[in-house]
């Protein structure tokens, strides 16, 4: 027997299971299932985003449709046409064995006679967004006066968008007697009158604690001036070549500029909020699902049914006003049991919120440094040796060996090798040679109140006091992530659970801290150690900050050494938007930060509820 089969589901629904490739169900699935499959009752069921809460409800709900019947008996409320959307896809696959059920997605910015049309046909199943389904009952276009089942998804972020009256005027047209299945990731007081008003004694099941934030996901800040949040946005962007992030301001304007100025310095960056079409968010989305872009600037609300795998990191550019608001966004990455990095760039000023997350997600931060220049300098080269290593030969270039080695005549190959390098090494180094150091001066302390510092120098003596940064050469490709790492380091010198710390993982490669104290003896257990036939070395770092943490990435690009970017201007709001932000900034004297490019001439590719702190 399956571990699906044992949670009591029918074969339809088992074989569509393996045809998805599930193994083995999460824990909200072995945990929701059985109990939606063996009474009808209410639920409400807590649970961080990508724990597969689709599922956790779907196969129940299929499982008690009665197929025969063109009435519609179950609907499904979710807060964004993105994520109605992608239920209804992932519903359809559930139910693509059974004979008959037809699941119909009704949504905003979308034909609402279609739409009516399809649910003439007989639609068991809705899924729809409460403004769009409100707006069909008004019409008397849709009928679930007779619905058994109504689920609502996302139910904090539904609340929090300000669905709270349309989520009661659809819940006051359905049967008293229908089970309700609420799920959320956390349980804000709006979610609690939801459950109190409309729901019967429901059971209650919590996928890890209350309101926490998700065990793999790794919380740092950072420290800053205001006037250098973007250079710092830019610096923990060169530190992790291969990011594939998704990164949060508070305002639509915000959100416009920050993306306008990433895409003018040459990143692969877009923008996503509330001002867009439908058309052009579908080709923003699309874009970033394709990884295309690999730095999506968004806004809470736009953001929120975003159902991308693999997001390495969430950079907060600006806090958001409410705690439940930063556990969504964290919960970008991190999915699934893979790891992830949440970053968040503060002021001096705004310390004091990061206690108040900490208190609220029962997680600690991680207090790290913005990277220096020579810092960034160190991983791009590491970075680009890695991807000389591993580029393919394309054969083509056989035609033009002659004529090239004629040119490079005379060069040996330790010579060669330090020209590639510095072809384009030198870009980054002029860039960041005389650059500043963007911490604050009371920012990038670790919890003691110490600087993280090292005096020691690959190959030279071994420091001997401080925090000491490592060099070890096996990243993502090896298997590894900052959990892993970590736990290996630790295993292998025979540390204490906190004596290894801020780990980065690159692709190849990664850093890592100690104290001090047990320098020496990650040195002596290092020497001449393999690992399944191959060394690992571990050397002391030249460059001993804690620069940005590297996680799980995409095969995408991204790295100032992929020639993806083109030339970068670099005052404190990073170059210049469209025309009316222009418009909007003459007169305003603006600071200039970093004032060149590494890659010039590279192709480019809400409500506000008061402050909760």
């Amino acid at each position: 027997m399956t571990k699906f089969e044992a949670l009591g589901l029918q074969k339809s629904l088992l074989d569509a299971v393996a045809d998805l490739g599930f193994e083995t169900p999460s824990e909200v699935q072995e945990k929701a299932i059985p109990i939606l499959l063996e009474s009808e009752t209410d639920l409400v069921a807590l649970a961080q985003t990508g724990t597969g809460k689709t599922a956790a409800f779907g196969f129940p709900l299929i499982q008690k449709i009665d197929s025969n019947s063109r009435t519609t008996q179950g609907l499904i409320l979710s807060p964004t046409r993105e994520l109605c959307l992608q239920i209804t896809k992932e519903m359809q696959a559930y139910s693509k064995y059974e004979r008959n059920i037809n699941v119909v997605a009704i949504y905003g910015g979308a034909s609402i006679t279609d739409q009516a049309r399809q649910i003439k046909k007989g639609a068991q199943i809705i899924v729809a967004t409460p403004g769009r389904m409100k707006d069909m009952i008004s019409r008397r276009l849709v009928d679930i006066s007779k619905i058994d089942y109504c689920i609502l998804d996302e139910a904090d972020e539904m609340l929090n968008m300000g669905f709270m009256e349309d989520i009661k005027d659809i819940l006051s047209g359905t049967p008293n007697d229908k089970s309700t299945w609420l799920f959320s990731a956390t349980m804000p007081k709006e979610v609690s009158i939801i459950a109190k008003k409309f729901m019967h004694s429901p059971q209650e099941i919590t996928v890890g604690a209350k309101n926490s934030g998700a065990s793999t996901v790794q919380h740092e800040y950072y420290v800053v001036g205001g006037r250098d949040r973007y250079p710092a946005l830019k610096r923990l962007a060169d530190t992790n070549p291969d990011i594939f992030s998704v990164i949060f301001c508070r305002t639509k304007r915000d959100t416009q500029k920050v993306a306008e100025n990433l895409i003018e310095d040459g990143y692969n960056a877009g923008a996503l909020h509330g001002d867009l079409s439908q058309n052009q968010r579908d080709l923003v989305m699309n874009s970033f699902r394709k990884r295309q872009i690999q730095m999506l600037v968004a806004t809470d609300v736009a953001a929120r049914g975003i159902d991308v795998d693999d997001i390495t990191h969430v950079i907060n550019y600006q806090l958001p006003d409410e705690i439940e608001t930063y556990t969504h966004r964290s919960g970008r990455t991190g999915r699934a049991g893979k790891s992830g990095i949440s970053m968040v760039i503060i002021t001096r000023s705004e310390q004091r919120k990061i206690k108040a997350i900490e208190n609220k997600i029962n997680q600690k931060f991680i207090a790290k440094q913005i990277p220096t220049g020579m810092e960034i300098c160190e991983i791009q080269l590491y970075h680009l040796a890695n991807k000389i290593k591993d580029t393919q030969i394309n054969a083509d270039v056989e035609n033009y060996l002659p004529a090239i080695n004629d040119v490079l005549q005379g060069i040996d190959r330790e010579e060669l090798i330090k020209k590639i390098v510095s072809v384009e090494f030198t870009r980054f180094s002029n860039y960041y040679n005389k650059s500043k150091d963007l911490n604050s001066s009371d920012g990038g302390r670790d919890r003691d109140g110490d600087r993280d510092r090292s005096d020691g120098r690959r190959g030279g003596e071994t420091p001997t006091s401080g925090a000491v940064r490592y060099f070890i050469n096996v990243g993502e490709k090896d298997g590894y992530d900052w959990m892993s790492l970590k736990d290996f380091i630790r295993d292998t010198v025979g540390l204490g659970q906190e004596d290894v710390f801020k780990v980065d993982v690159k692709e190849s490669f990664s850093f890592f801290n100690t104290e001090s104290e047990s320098t020496q003896q990650i040195l002596d257990k290092f020497t001449e150690f393999k690992v399944d036939g191959r060394f690992v070395n571990v050397e002391v770092s030249k460059n001993p900050g804690g620069g940005g943490g590297g996680n799980r990435r995409s095969s995408g690009g991204g790295g100032g050494f992929k020639g993806k970017r083109s030339a970068r201007r670099d005052d404190d709001r990073g170059g210049k938007g469209r025309k009316d932000v222009d418009r909007e900034s003459k007169g305003r004297s603006r600071g200039r930060s970093e004032a060149s490019s590494p890659n010039s001439g590279k192709r480019r590719t809400t409500k506000r509820k008061g402050d909760f702190f």
